[in-house]
């Protein structure tokens, strides 16, 4: 299959410079008009690297959240920026693993796209495919936050974000199971939050449509709900909900 990048840039120089590039080296220029396009392509598994122009809003989020994939879904992270003073401290410490200046070198830009692409390859090639992650979005006060899923499991799902979770009650959620392109959607309750963005989320309500999916996903893939609630368990720094959490967890085993 033709390897893509998935690019998050407006600057139509930029973008003419990058088509030039990644058709010499027979990819695929995917152009993603938001932060969740960008990070929907990668974790469809269509790009192999992501390109963000840090002179944009948000950019830093975006890589973030696609440093947390493990190596199966992991892209090679490439960051672009028109000043080195103003997006290098903040784009490497992000995870980007090179930077491409503005105006671009094309031959400095498809070596970086070669290197990042065969490593971002043959890191997938070495990683095992039950590691698949998706995005899940939680509807919180504060708009939407996305987070990548740690486990999924027939009670709940545990999830990194980049921020702490609060600890609430009945928010919704979406995302798509790993690995099935299922959207599944409903509503949970917050139990636990870590200070490091881990949370805890067990379901509060789900369609009768959204349990079959989750169950016959659970059954493809061998899952059994006690080594679901092992990922669900706070860890030592997490901030607990509720006081019947340890009960909850008691009948789910």
């Amino acid at each position: 299959m033709r390897q893509s990048a998935a690019v998050l840039c407006h600057d139509k120089k930029s973008l003419e410079t990058l088509q030039t590039c990644l058709d010499h080296l027979d990819m695929e220029l995917k152009t993603c008009r938001s932060q969740r396009d960008a990070l929907e392509s990668v974790m469809s598994g269509h790009s192999s690297t992501l390109i963000v122009d840090f002179d944009m809003k948000g950019a830093d989020e975006v890589i973030r959240i696609a440093a947390l994939l493990p190596g199966s879904q992991k892209p090679a992270l490439l960051g672009v920026s028109t000043h080195s003073w103003l997006g290098e401290g903040k784009a490497f410490q992000s995870g980007v693993s090179r930077i491409l200046y503005k105006p671009f070198d094309e031959d400095v830009v498809k070596d970086a796209i070669a290197i990042g692409a065969k490593l971002a390859k043959k890191n997938r090639r070495q990683s095992e495919r039950h590691q698949l992650k998706t995005l899940v979005y939680l509807e919180l006060a504060n708009g939407i936050v996305p987070a990548i899923s740690i486990d999924i499991g027939a009670h709940g799902l545990a999830v990194q974000a980049l921020h702490r979770v609060p600890v609430v009650s009945n928010i919704s959620f979406r995302c798509v199971l790993p690995g099935k392109h299922v959207h599944f959607a409903g509503h949970a309750d917050v139990m636990w939050a870590s200070d490091q963005g881990r949370a805890g989320l067990f379901f509060s309500k789900l369609t009768p449509a959204a349990r079959k999916h989750l169950n016959d996903w659970l059954r493809k893939r061998n899952s059994h709900s006690k080594d679901a609630v092992r990922q669900l368990l706070p860890p030592a720094d997490a901030r607990v909900a509720f006081a019947g959490m340890e009960e909850k967890l008691a009948g789910t085993r």
